[in-house]
C-alpha cells in the first residue's frame, strides 16, 4: 500500500517521479485566470482562521464570497445552509466541511484540502473529525502570525510569477494600479478583460450594465451597437495599459449568427426598450460584438479565452436566495461545434483571428476542440490556438488525464500551455502541483509503454513547457 498522499503522489512509475522532481516541482507558477481579489493583495490581508480562507463569508454589500466547490460538498453531506454560507460560527462551518470531506473519495476536493494542509500548515495527517480541533487550533494560530500566511505571503511562497485577474470593463482599476505602483510586491498582477455583461442581451440586467458601461466612457447611453463597440474597444485600451494580456468570455454557448449592423442595432433598442428579443436577433447582437472584440484583441495582442457549456443557476429558489457563482451551476450539452469554427473562420479571414484558449465544460468537446484548433494554427506562434486545461467539473483526475489523452491524439501537447486555478482561493495555487503531478505521471507513463523514447532532453523540454515556459511565452510574460 502506498502511503497517504506522500512526496510521490500520483506518480506510478519511475519516469514519472523522475520527471516531476526535476523538472515540473520548482517551476514558477504563472496563474492566468484567477478570480482572486486584488484589492487583497494590495492589503496583504491577513486571514483569522481557515474556515474564511476555504468557506468564505459575506461582503459589505451583502453578496457571499467563497469556494462554491467546497460548498457544494457540503450540502452534497445534508448540511444546512446555516453551516455552508449562513451564520454559523466559522469554526461550526469548519467542521460541517470536515465531516464533508471525510466523505469525498474520489472527489479532487480531498486532495486539494489535504495538499493544502501540507504545504502551507505542514500537517500531513488527513484531516477528520478526530483532529478536527487540533487542525483548526493550528491553522488558526499559523494564519493569524505566520509572516508567510498573509495573503502576498501564500502568492510568494507559491513561486507564483504572474496572476491574472478576472474583472469587467467598467472596473477602474485601482488596486491593479497600486500594486503596480508598490515595489515590495514582486510578482505580476494583472487584469483581464472579461465583458459578458455586455454580450449577455437576454439576461436580467443588461440594460443597467450598457447604462454603467456607458458612464465608464462619459456618456449617458450607448444608442447603438456601434457605440457599445467603441465603448468596449475604450476600455480594453485602459486595460491594455494596465497589462492586461487575456479577455475571457464565459458563453452558454458559442453563437455564429453573422448580420449587419443596422439588425444589432435594433436588437439592442429593442432590449433596451424593455422588449423581448428572439433567440435570433439576440445571437445577431451578440456575433457582431464578439466578432468585434476578436478583431480589437488580436490587434492589441490579448489572448481570447472561450468558456462554454455550462448551465448556470439551475435552481432557481437558490440563485434569489444566494445569488450567481454560489454552486448551483452544470455542464450543458450543446451542439455549436460548426458556430465555433465558423466564428474563428470569420476572423481568420481579415488576419485577426487572436490567440484563442477553448474551454469547454462538457469533456465531450476535448476532442472536438482538438480537431477545430488543428484547423486554425498559424506562425505566428506555436499552439496559437489552445485547448484550455480541463475546467471546473472536469479539473479532476480523470478530467485532466483525458485532457491530455485527447491533446496528445489531436494536437501538440508539448506547446501545450497548462493549469491555472480558477480560482476564488489564495490557498488553491496546490491545483499547479496537483496537475504538474497529473502531467507527469501521464508522459511517463507514456515512456515506460515505449510510446516515446527516454530521450531527456526533449522530455525536460516538454515537461518545463507545459508547467511554465509555454505559458511565459504564450501570455508574453518577462
Amino acid at each position: 500500500m502506498k502511503p497517504f498522499m506522500d512526496k510521490d503522489f500520483c506518480l506510478k512509475n519511475e519516469t514519472a517521479v523522475r520527471l516531476f522532481h526535476d523538472y515540473a516541482e520548482k517551476l514558477p507558477l504563472i496563474d492566468y485566470h484567477c478570480h482572486i481579489s486584488p484589492k487583497e493583495i494590495y492589503e496583504d490581508r491577513r486571514y483569522n482562521n481557515i474556515a474564511e480562507v476555504w468557506l468564505g463569508g459575506r461582503n459589505a454589500d451583502g453578496t457571499y464570497f467563497g469556494d462554491h466547490y467546497k460548498w457544494r460538498v457540503m450540502r452534497s453531506n445534508g448540511t444546512p445552509e446555516e453551516s455552508v454560507t449562513g451564520s454559523a460560527a466559522p469554526y461550526d462551518k469548519f467542521v460541517a466541511f470536515t465531516k464533508a470531506l471525510e466523505m469525498a473519495i474520489g472527489n479532487p476536493m480531498y486532495h486539494w484540502c489535504n495538499l493544502e494542509l501540507h504545504k502551507y500548515f505542514g500537517i500531513t495527517e488527513p484531516l477528520t473529525m478526530k483532529n478536527v480541533k487540533e487542525v483548526w487550533d493550528k491553522t488558526e494560530d499559523m494564519l493569524q502570525h505566520d509572516p508567510n500566511l498573509t495573503v502576498r505571503g501564500i502568492i510568494r511562497q507559491s513561486n507564483v510569477k504572474y496572476v491574472g485577474t478576472t474583472d469587467d470593463p467598467v472596473d477602474t482599476l485601482e488596486w491593479h494600479e497600486k500594486i503596480a505602483a508598490d515595489p515590495s510586491i514582486e510578482f505580476m498582477v494583472c487584469p483581464s478583460y472579461r465583458p459578458d455583461k455586455a454580450i449577455n442581451i437576454t439576461k436580467e440586467g443588461f440594460a443597467d450594465y450598457i447604462k454603467k458601461l456607458a458612464a465608464s466612457v462619459g456618456k449617458e447611453n450607448l444608442t447603438s451597437a456601434q457605440e457599445v463597440c467603441e465603448a468596449l474597444d475604450e476600455r480594453l485600451e485602459f486595460f491594455v495599459k494596465h497589462g492586461c494580456r487575456a479577455s475571457d468570455h464565459g458563453l452558454d454557448y458559442v453563437m455564429f449568427r453573422p448580420g449587419t449592423m443596422a439588425e444589432a442595432d435594433a436588437a439592442l433598442k429593442k432590449d433596451m426598450a424593455g422588449e423581448k428579443l428572439s433567440v435570433e436577433e439576440a445571437e445577431v447582437y451578440q456575433t457582431a460584438i464578439l466578432l468585434h472584440l476578436g478583431r480589437t484583441y488580436h490587434k492589441h495582442g490579448v489572448v481570447m479565452e472561450v468558456h462554454y457549456s455550462c448551465t448556470r443557476n439551475v435552481n432557481e429558489r437558490m440563485f434569489r436566495l444566494e445569488g450567481p457563482d454560489t454552486g448551483f451551476d452544470m455542464i450543458a450539452k450543446n451542439n455549436c461545434g460548426d458556430q465555433l469554427a465558423q466564428l474563428l473562420s470569420e476572423l481568420d479571414k481579415t488576419g485577426e483571428l487572436p490567440k484563442t484558449i477553448l474551454f469547454s465544460l462538457d469533456h465531450n468537446d476535448f476532442n472536438l476542440i482538438g480537431t477545430c484548433m488543428g484547423a486554425f494554427q498559424s506562425d505566428e506562434i506555436p499552439g496559437k490556438i489552445q485547448m484550455g486545461a480541463a475546467w471546473w467539473f472536469l479539473d479532476t483526475k480523470d478530467g485532466m488525464e483525458e485532457q491530455l489523452r485527447s491533446l496528445g491524439n489531436l494536437g501538440l501537447i508539448g506547446n501545450f500551455i497548462g493549469m491555472l486555478t480558477d480560482s476564488r482561493s489564495f490557498l488553491s495555487y496546490t491545483r499547479h502541483d496537483y496537475f504538474r503531478r497529473i502531467v507527469c505521471n501521464q508522459i511517463g507513463q507514456w515512456v515506460e509503454d515505449g510510446e516515446y523514447p527516454n530521450e531527456e532532453d526533449s522530455l525536460k523540454k516538454i515537461v518545463e513547457g507545459i508547467s511554465y515556459y509555454n505559458a511565459e511565452r504564450y501570455f508574453g510574460i518577462k
